[in-house]
């Protein structure tokens, strides 16, 4: 049953110590989470209760199918922006034909989470390589903080997910500012960043909430103009079936897609960083998938959008002292409590607030160090940052994912294209091959003898660089060159097309009047030799455990040992 339901694996362990801190950690996560959240639904576009019914069901859901103890679920800033983006783009006319839409989109993502889980397909996440998820995020982050501005100044700016275009027209509008709205988000950010520096443990976002509120009820401020959130609506969310047709569908899935994985890269990483923290490895790729899927999905049936891991509140959950997940099930119940008993209160709350809560936790997402050190160390993947940074804020954040994922895809094809290609020398007193452009004072280059090293996978996109410059450097070594060795331990796989261009390459070497030698190649690179044309060119007797082997062999046909011919030769077949 641990298999099916991880929460099993903690709670048959669970210690009364446990408890207090779990009470302590769920309670104080439960305290930010309901301004977070009431916020985050704002970017989404939906009203901000929403953002508390997400904070319910999906949160107990993963109580008990997470696989982590640290993490904290619930609505984020950047799946809220994705969200808006997806539904943007998309001819939705009132309120609340765009909360069907918004359910049937979490629905969607819950679905692929889930069955990619099941298919045990979590290596998928692999593909948003780092400098990708930094650009975008960056991107992300910047196109929040100033959709916020229209909040923070108190006035109305069109809905659009392009910075530039958000830029221009809050610009354009500066006119109109509320002067009480920008003056109460100030102050908003102010403390929130002062105690981010002064005490970390302290919750700055229920001060800033607690005095905005008393701030509009005390002082009247609200017949000013000031922009509140109004009546939230009283009680728990109903169950709701979501409407899934197939125009949705058609509409939605590729977004659903996007949302899925990088929902569960979030969750990922913030996991994997959380227990680098406690030295506690819990973690279950293809289980947190299931977990994500099922939160997602029974979320949408009460309401609520996608739900993944906030980085903020994973940080507070464990400094708070968490143990199990446990803790989340006290921050869903002061959820409850809110909903029941405190929505009233929530009605005096300044939207310029929520928009100051939402700038101070999105800026910490624009990561300028990560981009300055592949600036200095890796220039090909700060291209690729900075492409998919500018693509996101200037031509759409869907685009953003897609072109940075394409690029870095091509990158990584480029660079298996054309990978190192070494020439190497006898390290001086020693059995030792290496790199003679490395190691030039320290080795012997014999000019009877080519020792070349490919440093990658050999297969139909690099065969014919393989055979160019073997070829060159063949050449290169003139008419004293007797024998090739071709060290074969970074090889970890050849495949059909490249098969065949070895086998003709090494026909063509011999035709040359000169001997072909494969030094170092593992078991599985020497069953493919033994199972391809490979084998009917090279002969057996040329393959060696070692480089020194090899050119034992060549020097003196005699030395090979049993044992090291009994190791290259042996093959599935022959076992």
């Amino acid at each position: 049953m641990k298999r099916f339901l991880p929460f099993l694996e903690w709670a048959s362990s669970y210690k009364k110590a446990y408890f207090t801190k779990d009470l302590i950690a769920g309670l104080t996560v439960g305290i930010v989470l309901v301004p977070q959240g009431m916020a985050y639904a704002m970017i989404a576009g939906l009203p901000p209760v929403y953002g508390l019914y997400t904070a319910l069901f999906p949160v107990l859901t993963y109580v008990f199918l997470g696989t982590s103890r640290k993490v904290a679920v619930g609505p984020v800033a950047m799946d809220s922006l994705l969200v808006a983006a997806a539904l943007g783009s998309l001819s939705i006319s009132g309120i609340e034909n765009y909360i069907a839409t918004v359910i049937v989109l979490v629905l969607l993502v819950g679905a692929t989470q889930f069955l990619l889980g099941i298919f045990r397909m979590g290596f998928l996440v692999n593909f948003l390589s780092k400098p990708v998820i930094s650009g975008f995020t960056s991107a992300a982050a910047m196109i929040i903080i100033v959709s916020q501005l229209k909040h923070l100044l108190g006035i109305t700016v069109p809905t659009n997910d392009h910075f530039h275009e958000i830029l221009i027209e809050t610009l354009g509008r500066l006119g109109d500012t509320n002067p009480l709205d920008l003056v109460i988000g100030i102050i908003g950010i102010l403390c929130i960043l002062g105690f981010k520096r002064w005490k970390k443990s302290f919750p700055a976002i229920l001060l800033v909430v607690l005095l905005g509120i008393l701030a509009v009820y005390y002082l009247g401020l609200g017949k000013y103009g000031m922009k509140l959130v109004g009546e939230v609506p009283k009680g728990l969310p109903s169950l709701t079936i979501p409407n899934l047709n197939f125009e949705n569908f058609k509409n939605l899935w590729p977004m659903a897609i996007a949302l899925s994985l990088v929902g569960y890269l979030e969750t990922i990483s913030i996991g994997k960083a959380m227990e680098t923290k406690s030295g506690e490895e819990t973690i279950d790729p293809n289980k947190e998938l299931i977990a994500l899927g099922a939160a997602n999905m029974v979320g949408s049936f009460f309401q609520g959008y996608t739900s993944t891991a906030s980085f903020s509140r994973s940080a507070i959950n464990q400094e708070s002292g968490a143990k199990t997940n446990l803790s989340g099930f006290f921050s869903v119940t002061l959820v409850v409590l809110t909903l029941l008993f405190l929505t009233p209160v929530f009605q005096y709350l300044p939207i310029t607030v929520l928009a100051s809560i939402i700038m101070v936790s999105v800026f910490g997402l624009i990561d300028v160090n990560y981009a300055k050190s592949l600036w200095i160390d890796r220039k090909d993947e700060f291209t690729v940052l900075m492409v998919t940074f500018l693509v996101t804020l200037f031509i759409g954040i869907t685009q953003g994912i897609v072109v940075g994922v394409l690029l870095a895809l091509l990158l990584m094809v480029y660079r298996t294209s054309k990978p190192h290609f070494a020439e190497l020398g006898n390290v001086k007193g020693s059995d030792y091959y290496k790199n003679i452009k490395r190691f030039d004072d320290e080795v012997i280059i014999r000019k009877d003898i080519l020792i070349i090293r490919f440093d990658s996978q050999l297969y139909f996109g690099n065969s014919a660089y393989f055979k160019k410059e073997l070829l060159k450097q063949i050449k290169g070594k003139g008419s004293a060159l007797k024998a090739v060795i071709l060290n074969a331990e970074a090889i970890t796989y050849i495949d059909a097309t490249a098969a065949d261009v070895l086998s003709k390459l090494i026909h063509e070497i011999h035709e040359k009047g000169l001997q072909f030698y494969i030094a170092g190649a593992i078991g599985p690179m020497r069953d493919i030799i033994f199972t391809s044309s490979i084998i009917n060119e090279l002969q057996k007797e040329f393959l060696f455990v070692k480089t020194q082997e090899a050119v034992d062999f060549f020097d003196n046909a005699d030395q090979l040992s049993t044992l090291g011919a009994k190791v290259a030769y042996e093959n599935k077949k022959t076992k």
